[in-house]
């Protein structure tokens, strides 16, 4: 008898916390627009962290560069296009913090004599 109300709350407890589960909603997927804001933030600093070390790439934002990613990306997102502008964020951010490294890495190369 014991057993059977002890698999009687188990199971209880169990629907209830499943019914629980399924009650809650998730959070609201932020929107593009937001997404973007928050991934042009990121990629900014790490931009500036890059720079402030000589480890910018070229294609980031230089004006010599025939891609120049951060102002194209901030161009698409002024279009509205904000898929387009959150790969090339990514890029961005990609290309600053292996710029980072990079000059971190090689700030004490010379030459070798």
């Amino acid at each position: 008898m014991k057993k059977l109300i002890a698999e009687l709350i188990a199971a209880f407890g169990l629907a209830l916390f499943i019914t629980g589960c399924n009650a809650t909603t998730p959070d609201k997927p932020a929107s593009k627009q937001a997404q973007y804001e928050a991934a042009l933030k990121n990629a900014q600093a790490a931009v500036d962290k890059a720079a402030s070390v000589g480890g910018e790439w070229r294609d980031i934002r230089w004006k010599k560069s025939k891609k120049k990613y951060l102002p194209s990306a901030i161009e698409a997102a002024k279009a509205g296009d904000y898929d387009k502008a959150l790969k090339l964020l990514d890029i961005v951010q990609f290309q600053a913090e292996a710029g980072y490294k990079q000059a971190m890495a090689q700030k004490n190369a010379g030459p070798r004599f």
